[in-house]
C-alpha cells in the first residue's frame, strides 16, 4: 500500500509492480492525483536536471545531499531520464540544465506515469485519506481511512509529501520529526527604492546574508544541532550563506535563481531570525575594486564628455540599475565623467560592490512549495527507504528531511527514493 498519489508515490507504485509485487493501491487524499505535478515549473514541468555525476548531484540538495550519494549512486538524473524514455516520454535539457517533456507541457508527465500505473495493474482510490496505521502482531499494517473504513496492508509506503499527516503517521510508528520550515522563497525588502526597477534582471551578482546585528555566535535547540555533542549543541558559530547567479528585482524584493538557493541553503537561519537580516549584494558578480578602478579609469579616459547617467562602466550594467545607484549615493547622474572626483568614484564602486539592503521578510509566496524538515534520515535504510524503526514500513519523498534547489533536483529525489522503495517491496515480497 502507497499513501500519497505524487510523484514519489507513483514512481514507487509502478516500480514495485514491475518488479513482479502484486495487489499494489495507491491511496490519494484528494482527487486529483499528481497535482504538483500538472503545476509545476509553471505548467511545464521540470522533472529533473543534466547534473549527471551523482557526486556532483548531491551538492544541490541544502539538506541531506551528502546522506543521498548512496541512492543517487543506483538511480539518478540518467536513470530518470531513460525510465521516462522507456515508458514513451523524451525528456529535452535546456541550456541551464533543466529538462523538461519535449510536449512542454506537465500533463504529458502525468499522463506517463498514469499510464504506467495501469499497465502494471496499480490501482489507485482517490479521495482515501490514510488517518492511522496500526502495526499487527505477525507483521504488516491495520489502516484506517478518512471517515472510519480499514485495510490490511503487508508493506506500508508513505509517500504523503509535506503534509502533516504524514508526519503524524510516522511519529505514531516511532519515528521523529525534525519540525518544517519553508525553503526556496524570495526576499521582501518592504518599501525600499529598489523596488522601483521590478522586472530588472542582473546577471551574474553574489548575494550574501548578513545576520541580524552579526553575531558571532547564536544559541541553537539540541534538535536543530542534530548529532552535535551536548557542549556543541548550546552555541555554534552562524553559518556564511552566500551564492551567485542571477537576480530578479521585484515589486516587493527581489527574485531569481540566487536567492532561491540562497534561501534554501539558509532555510533554518532564516526562520530563527525571523526572517529579518541584512543582505548584501555584489552587482559585479565578483569583479575586485582594483579592477573597477582601472573600468572607471577606462571610461574616465574615453568617455570623457559624456555624462554618468549616459555611459556606464560597463556595457552589460543594466542603465536602470545603474541610475539608481547613482541617486541612491547622492552622485549626480548629469555629472561628466571627466568631473568625477576620486570620493565620488569610491562610493560607487563601494556600492557596485557591496550594496546592503534590509530583508522585512518573505516574498509573497514560495517558488516550488518546498519546505525542509520531515524524518530524520537517520531513521530511514537509504539503500532501501525502509524505516529503521518499524518494518516493513517505507519513507519516500518531501517527507523525509530532504529538499533541493530549484531546477528539477526534488523531483529527482521524489524519482530515486520512490523508485528504491519499489524495488525493496517487490524484492521482499518474492523472499
Amino acid at each position: 500500500m502507497v499513501a500519497g498519489g505524487g510523484p514519489a508515490g507513483y514512481m514507487a507504485a509502478i516500480a514495485a509492480a514491475e518488479a513482479g509485487a502484486r495487489d499494489v493501491w495507491i491511496l490519494e487524499a484528494t482527487a486529483e492525483p499528481l497535482h504538483k505535478v500538472r503545476i509545476s515549473g509553471g505548467g511545464r514541468c521540470n522533472v529533473t536536471h543534466g547534473c549527471w555525476d551523482p557526486r556532483a548531484l548531491v551538492g544541490h540538495y541544502p539538506r541531506g545531499g551528502q546522506a543521498l550519494r548512496g541512492p543517487f549512486a543506483r538511480f539518478a538524473t540518467g536513470d530518470t531520464v531513460a525510465w521516462f524514455d522507456a515508458h514513451g516520454l523524451e525528456l529535452v535539457e535546456e541550456p541551464d540544465g533543466r529538462l523538461f517533456p519535449r510536449s512542454n507541457r506537465s500533463s504529458s508527465v502525468v499522463d506517463t506515469l498514469c499510464r504506467a500505473a495501469r499497465g502494471a495493474a496499480v490501482r489507485c482510490l482517490e479521495g482515501q485519506a490514510l488517518q492511522a496505521a496500526v502495526p499487527l502482531p505477525g507483521g504488516g499494517f491495520r489502516l484506517t481511512l478518512r471517515g472510519g473504513a480499514q485495510l490490511e496492508a503487508g508493506r506500508l509506503v508513505l509517500a504523503t509529501g509535506s503534509h502533516p499527516s504524514g508526519l503524524r503517521i510516522a511519529a505514531a510508528l516511532g519515528h521523529g520529526r525534525v519540525p518544517p520550515v519553508p525553503s526556496l522563497f524570495t526576499l521582501a525588502l518592504g518599501a525600499h527604492p529598489l523596488t522601483a526597477l521590478a522586472g530588472v534582471v542582473a546577471d551574474p551578482v553574489v548575494v550574501e546574508l548578513e545576520p541580524p546585528q552579526e553575531p558571532a555566535e547564536r544559541p541553537i535547540t539540541q534538535e536543530a544541532a542534530g548529532a552535535a555533542s551536548p557542549a556543541a549543541a548550546g552555541r555554534r558559530r552562524v553559518e556564511r550563506h552566500r551564492q551567485r547567479g542571477p537576480l530578479l528585482i521585484t515589486h516587493w524584493g527581489v527574485s531569481g535563481p540566487a536567492i532561491l538557493r540562497l534561501t534554501a541553503f539558509a532555510a533554518r537561519d532564516l526562520r530563527a531570525w525571523g526572517y529579518r537580516a541584512g543582505l548584501r549584494v555584489d552587482w559585479t558578480g565578483g569583479v575586485s575594486a582594483p579592477e573597477l578602478e582601472e573600468r572607471f579609469v577606462a571610461v574616465r579616459r574615453e568617455q570623457a564628455r559624456r555624462q554618468l547617467g549616459t555611459v556606464r562602466p560597463w556595457p552589460s550594467l543594466g542603465r536602470r540599475l545603474w541610475l539608481n545607484l547613482l541617486e541612491a549615493h547622492g552622485v549626480a547622474a548629469d555629472l561628466r565623467w571627466a568631473d568625477l572626483g576620486r570620493s565620488d568614484q569610491r562610493r560607487l564602486i563601494e556600492a557596485l560592490r557591496q550594496s546592503r539592503y534590509a530583508i522585512t521578510g518573505r516574498g509573497p509566496f514560495g517558488e516550488e512549495f518546498v519546505t525542509a524538515g520531515g524524518v530524520p534520515l537517520g531513521e530511514v535504510n537509504l539503500a532501501t527507504m525502509e524505516s529503521r524503526r518499524q518494518p516493513g514500513l517505507f519513507l519516500v519523498g518531501e517527507l523525509l528531511d530532504v529538499d533541493g534547489v530549484t531546477g528539477g533536483f526534488n523531483f529527482q529525489h521524489c524519482w530515486s527514493s520512490g523508485w528504491l522503495a519499489g524495488q525493496a517491496l517487490a524484492e521482499a515480497e518474492a523472499g
